[in-house]
């Protein structure tokens, strides 16, 4: 029983981990969670775009221009 205790109190992270897995596997949650997860990647990749228009021009161009 003492082995079963300090197992629990060493992984208690990834065990909670796993059952939230779990339910939202269970429930479907996933696919809104995976779109949420792109909306914020496209407003990370769009601020990161607008700050740096010239850095991102010359890195573009060099790529079209090894295609």
């Amino acid at each position: 029983m003492e082995d079963f205790k300090k197992f629990i109190s060493q992984y208690r992270g990834a065990i909670i981990g796993i059952i939230i897995s779990i339910i939202i596997l269970a429930t479907k949650l996933y696919a809104l969670i995976i779109g949420i997860l792109l909306v914020l990647a496209g407003a990370f990749i769009g601020n990161y775009v607008q700050q740096n228009k010239d850095d991102v021009k010359t890195k573009l161009k060099k790529f079209i221009d090894k295609m």
